[in-house]
């Protein structure tokens, strides 16, 4: 449950993938959660990777359930049937669902996407590119507050309202993944009927206006965002607001913003930690 946006137009595009980005492929969530975290602060200068082509296309009618590994060879999903509605309405099923301690890696998700990926609980999403978001890229579910969920590298466009929705409890840690044509980068629910405190850390990222905000936190659950090395690119009169403070409830009500920018206490970073060209 949380803020929601107007429908848009859902379109397609295939780049060539950076070999560079190949190099993550074999690692652990445990072992990417920890490479996130042991970055340096500062936004070292370094090139958007390209995006992948798809080695295939599958139509998708039921959600497919994901324990384990999931490897999809970098072949595009997209819904079809009951999963394949355009619009932004709550509570849509969503393309992959994903178990406890599930991985999903080198998949595309064309259009329309549904509801993206849902995490049950600890899980890591590995090189997954949304080409046109749908509901929500992923949303993050799970009930532990010893969950960790992951993104590593991929990335995600025309996103007009979230990309990542964390509605569950623990950490999201995002690192090396780009986004563009975007609402919100992350958001922690500010209206679910369960509430809980939750942490997120955005390193080493490509945003790339236009877009509002990177990412929302409930001060009032204790929600803390750190960012570091996130490079901003043509947003040169800084209207995305790196961080987004409001006071979240569990009524349903739309949350108050209450402020936005380093604090150090909630939204954790220095200007040091951004750059723009």
């Amino acid at each position: 449950m949380s803020e929601r946006a107007h429908t848009h137009r859902r379109r397609h595009g295939k780049r060539r993938m950076a070999a560079a980005m190949t190099a993550a492929l074999g690692l652990t969530g445990a072992a990417l959660a920890t490479d996130v975290m042991l970055q340096p602060a500062g936004a070292a200068t370094a090139a958007v990777p390209a995006w992948p082509s798809a080695t295939g296309t599958q139509a998708v009618s039921k959600t497919i359930e994901v324990s384990g590994t999931y490897d999809g060879s970098l072949k595009r999903f997209y819904g079809s049937g009951d999963l394949g509605g355009d619009g932004q309405d709550e509570g849509q099923d969503p393309i992959f669902k994903l178990a406890d301690g599930a991985t999903l890696k080198n998949v595309i998700l064309g259009s329309p996407a549904a509801d993206g990926v849902h995490c049950s609980g600890s899980c890591t999403i590995q090189n997954v590119w949304w080409e046109d978001v749908g509901e929500d890229a992923a949303s993050f579910k799970g009930t532990s507050t010893g969950s960790v969920y992951t993104v590593y590298g991929g990335g995600a466009r025309k996103a007009s309202d979230k990309v990542f929705q964390f509605n569950g409890a623990g950490k999201l840690v995002i690192t090396k993944f780009q986004v563009t044509d975007f609402g919100k980068l992350v958001r922690s629910c500010g209206n679910c009927s369960k509430q809980y405190k939750r942490d997120i850390i955005v390193n080493d990222v490509d945003i790339t206006a236009p877009g509002k905000s990177l990412v929302g936190i409930n001060t009032n659950y204790g929600d803390t965002a750190a960012l570091r090395s996130v490079r901003i690119h043509g947003d040169s009169s800084k209207k995305i607001k790196p961080c987004v403070r409001y006071t979240g409830n569990n009524t349903g009500a739309e949350p108050t913003e209450t402020g936005s920018g380093p604090d150090g206490t909630y939204c954790r970073y220095t200007a040091s930690d951004l750059s723009y060209d």
